[in-house]
């Protein structure tokens, strides 16, 4: 099979969820060999399986289940060339509403997360000639939306991981750079216009997504698929120069001083 990763062997945590999905789904037509990672097959989307991949359970927050799933690509291909850091959870709450057990969860998934695919990976990921890690922050580790104050946190920590894995890594031939997110068209995304926080609020939905739309210079949200493009960019020898960066893809949401939109 051709393609821009042809002969790569890629794994993707949350990798049936919306952004992963379409994640596999890329790297499997540029001709990867692809695991998706992730608590269920069917994950949080229906038939959301991406033709092609191989699902491997994975709980990113515990690090047998890091351990075996990476024992796993090392049974079968004996290297891995990718890996992204796709899984992730957002609660939409102040810190005063925020509960221990709540900040413990999100930093859980979101940032330790990262932490044990990443470095149970890295054996292998020397094995490759020119390894990429992909991992995932949001333009809300920049600035913050209101009533994201634990997941702002999280994704502030992936922000610094990211530069410093990059920095450690780097002379082993691993890229190491995280892509930044703004409003996309996820499950997630829905959940947060449905939700008692700062995005539904009891709104009309179609009103609010309206609203969103409208303060992007774009007046679109993204899709996952254009979070895949980049994704797949970045996993590409392309990319082969970049490394230790934070790639914001957001419609140019952040780009624009909001009090003066027109």
């Amino acid at each position: 099979m051709t393609g821009v990763l042809a002969g790569k062997v890629a794994l993707v945590t949350g990798g049936r969820g919306g952004i992963g999905r379409a994640i596999c789904a890329r790297f499997v037509k540029e001709g990867a060999q692809v695991f998706a990672g992730d608590l269920s097959e069917q994950g949080s989307l229906e038939g959301s399986a991406a033709p092609g991949d191989r699902f491997v359970r994975l709980d990113v927050t515990s690090e047998d289940d890091a351990m075996a799933a990476m024992a796993t690509v090392d049974g079968i291909y004996g290297k891995l060339d990718i890996l992204v850091n796709a899984a992730g959870v957002e609660i939409e709450k102040t810190i005063e509403e925020t509960s221990l057990d709540d900040w413990n969860k999100i930093f859980a998934i979101n940032v330790t997360g990262t932490f044990l695919a990443s470095k149970h990976a890295l054996p292998l990921l020397r094995k490759s000639d020119g390894a990429s890690i992909i991992n995932f922050g949001s333009y809300d580790g920049f600035i913050a939306d209101p009533g994201l104050a634990a997941y702002c946190a999280t994704k502030g920590a992936v922000h610094a991981l990211t530069r410093a894995m990059a920095c450690d890594h780097g002379p082993e031939g691993i890229r190491v750079n995280a892509v930044c997110p703004g409003y996309i068209d996820t499950p997630m995304l829905q959940s947060f216009f449905e939700g008692d926080g700062s995005g539904g609020s009891g709104g009309n939905i179609d009103t609010l997504q309206q609203a969103v739309r409208d303060v992007h210079p774009m007046r679109r949200y993204g899709t996952p698929d254009d979070i895949a493009n980049l994704v797949n960019w970045l996993a590409s020898d392309e990319a082969r120069y970049a490394s230790g960066q934070l790639w914001v893809l957001d419609g140019g949401l952040t780009a624009q001083v909001q009090q003066m939109r027109l």
